[in-house]
């Protein structure tokens, strides 16, 4: 299963806009905003690994709530967490969108969800995009129990009194602000624009969380996870990236095609093989599905009022891995898509046909957008 996470690296750019783009048109996205106790213990389980990825965000956090953690909770934690490192695995991310199918108001909703996993947990999610094989699905009921200790452990040390001392003053002056800038940006009308197809809902809710960092997260329906501090082009930029997700079928003949071209590009394998995998894109499906995204993403934002400067973002994000949104964003705004839209795979079909996914397109269009040689597109880290 490819995790698809937008990982922020890139929230301190400058914007290329200072301002939301207004628009006479009906306004069809139709927003939520909360917050959710039960995504926030999930997230938290990533910061409790002790991973520096996670937990250099929440240092004064863990030494605040790990002393309460009894010895059984620390026990199951080691493990899940080494079991993380091993198969590269975003521990509370995954766990986020897997059991986003049922409750999670609270801690104790997410706990009976998941000791009621083949009931609450397993029709929804096997229903929807993010179903797992019978392999995926035989290693996540491995780490169940191990998880239900660790949450329990979570329970029983008061993490619902704890939470609230970080959320309940942030949230409730947060989410009429967010609520009332949102009313007036319509993403999903963009989306549909440059994916050539419609939402059969217009609606999009914005789950506010604390110990989310650094990631965004696209979670069952259409809902993603934010942190509650970033600010409010950083949110926007998250709806109007995790939405698109996944921007054609992964499954079908333009992503295979695309796939089998891509592995072979001696840039993007070593760029592959050599990156950080705690960012979690560890196979060209899953950069694909992210560049893709990324770079309509760019569009999206843009149009809206809050895109960072495509140069500044992707030469600093992810330690400069997504070559490949560059590449395609420059095709795209070359072509003029971001103005006209159309139907994003019968596009890539085209342009795949016509040759211009070759290494050296690729790379070229990259370096037009990146302002880099191409011999410099990456540098093994």
């Amino acid at each position: 299963m490819n995790r698809r996470t937008l990982l922020l690296a890139a929230a301190g750019l400058a914007l290329a806009s200072p301002a939301l783009a207004t628009t006479a048109a009906p306004i069809r996205t139709q927003w939520t905003v909360r917050t959710s106790e039960g995504f926030d213990a999930l997230c938290f389980l990533g910061p409790l690994s002790g991973k520096p990825f996670y937990a250099d965000y929440y240092r004064d956090e863990l030494a605040a709530f790990l002393p309460l953690l009894n010895a059984e909770a620390k026990a199951a934690l080691a493990i899940v967490a080494a079991e993380a490192e091993r198969t590269n695995d975003l521990i509370g991310a995954n766990l986020c969108t897997r059991l986003s199918g049922g409750p999670d108001g609270t801690l104790d909703a997410v706990i009976a969800a998941f000791e009621n996993v083949d009931t609450v947990v397993k029709p929804p999610l096997q229903a929807g995009p993010y179903a797992l094989d019978a392999q995926e699905w035989a290693a996540f009921m491995r780490q169940r129990p191990l998880v239900l200790t660790v949450l329990k452990g979570m329970r029983d040390a008061g993490f619902a009194t704890f939470r609230r001392r970080y959320v309940d003053s942030r949230a409730a002056a947060r989410i009429p602000a967010l609520t009332s800038k949102l009313a007036g940006v319509d993403v999903i009308a963009e989306q549909e624009r440059l994916l050539g197809r419609r939402f059969p809902d217009p609606s999009l809710e914005v789950i506010l969380l604390y110990f989310s960092k650094p990631h965004g997260i696209k979670i069952q329906g259409q809902r993603f996870l934010t942190h509650l501090d970033y600010p409010d082009q950083i949110v926007i930029r998250n709806a109007a990236h995790e939405m698109l997700h996944p921007p054609f079928d992964m499954a079908g003949r333009t992503a295979t095609a695309m796939l089998a071209t891509m592995n072979r590009d001696p840039l993007l394998t070593r760029m592959l093989a050599e990156h950080d995998p705690s960012f979690g894109y560890n196979s060209m499906e899953g950069i694909l599905n992210e560049d893709t995204v990324q770079a309509l993403e760019q569009i999206v934002s843009e149009r809206v009022g809050v895109g960072a400067v495509p140069a500044e973002r992707w030469r600093k994000s992810d330690g400069g891995m997504h070559i490949f949104a560059a590449a395609l964003y420059g095709m795209l705004k070359a072509d003029g898509y971001d103005r006209t839209g159309g139907n994003l795979e019968a596009w890539m079909t085209k342009a795949l046909t016509a040759g211009r996914f070759t290494p050296v397109s690729i790379a070229s269009s990259a370096s037009a957008v990146l302002g880099l040689p191409t011999d410099q597109l990456w540098r093994t880290p």
